[in-house]
């Protein structure tokens, strides 16, 4: 199989690397376009694949080709493409608020799509990514996209009406975490730990506290109260964030994130 990517910026290095690295598909098998002169120089150093500046190119020799750029290009890029898109070539996009639909309608043909909302963390192979595709992938080609997928972290097929949700629980949330990490970070700063040594203190706490939710099976609300020891320091601490509306806060951050989503 040949994989190809129309954009070769942090997101799509962080998915070839992946992909490479648990040999899902060689790096000679691998092309990559942008217009950056940058871009392209960095995947071919960093990643060891071909690359090149035409789009088309990419859609000539490769059977999946990803969508990698912002989903303000979509329509240019598509426009650019797909009078060679054939029939046997898997598209998968990559882009919050471009539906199923809206992307055959800009091909203007039948097209094999999946539709992706990957995440950041798929930088350092930690990522989850939604998918969803259209009726004209196959249960053998979407398999094979979904292995792909989890080359830089988890997969979940899912209904497209959940894609929006998607991108406020799981592609933006990240922004959410790294926030709460930098806030628990300055306040151990503020009582006398030196930064580096907070940062690193918050980080594996989120991080630990993430896989006990993962690995256990348990309810999250099951292991806060596994932590909070009657009149002890962290049911204190958790009393101050329900007080401060830090659920309250979460949930409308997450629903204005999802709103947003579905007017793209």
């Amino acid at each position: 199989m040949k994989l190809g990517f129309i954009g070769c910026g942090n997101m799509a290095s962080a998915m070839m690397k992946g992909i490479i690295a648990n040999n899902i598909v060689d790096k000679e098998d691998i092309i990559g376009s942008d217009v950056l002169d940058d871009c392209r120089d960095r995947a071919k150093t960093s990643l060891g694949i071909e690359v090149t500046a035409d789009n088309n190119e990419v859609v000539d020799k490769a059977d999946v080709v990803v969508l990698a750029v912002k989903p303000q290009y979509y329509e240019q890029v598509i426009t650019g493409i797909k009078d060679s898109v054939r029939d046997r070539q898997i598209i998968v996009t990559i882009a919050p608020g471009k539906t199923l639909a809206w992307v055959t309608e800009q091909f203007g043909k039948k097209v094999k799509i999946v539709r992706t909302m990957p995440n950041t963390p798929a930088l350092v192979g930690e990522g989850i990514t939604a998918a969803c595709y259209n009726e004209f992938v196959t249960e053998d080609e979407l398999e094979m996209v979904v292995n792909l997928l989890k080359g830089f972290g988890r997969c979940e097929v899912i209904s497209e009406n959940l894609m929006d949700v998607v991108v406020s629980v799981s592609s933006s949330s990240p922004a959410y975490v790294f926030m709460f990490i930098e806030a628990m970070a300055d306040a151990a700063v503020a009582d006398g730990m030196p930064r580096a040594q907070a940062y690193e203190f918050a980080a594996q706490a989120v991080l630990g506290s993430a896989k006990m939710v993962l690995e256990t099976g348990k309810h999250p609300g099951e292991l806060k109260d596994m932590v909070c020891s009657p009149a002890g320091t962290t049911i204190e601490a958790v009393r101050v964030l329900e007080e401060k509306g830090m659920r309250s806060a979460v949930i409308e951050a997450m629903k204005a994130c999802t709103r947003k989503a579905k007017g793209m």
